[in-house]
């Protein structure tokens, strides 16, 4: 009888880290984008 490692749940993970780390980075980039437009718009109104 042989056992074999199921690597499925490997590549679950690996794409879920893919995922979650893509998202968080679009996230942020969203975030300081907004940032620094409010930050021009307050600049134009002095």
């Amino acid at each position: 009888m042989h056992e074999g490692l199921n690597q499925l749940a490997f590549v679950y993970a690996a794409y879920a880290l893919g995922v979650s780390g893509t998202l968080a980075l679009v996230i942020q980039s969203w975030t300081a984008m907004q940032r620094a437009e409010d930050r021009r718009e307050r600049s134009r109104e002095q």
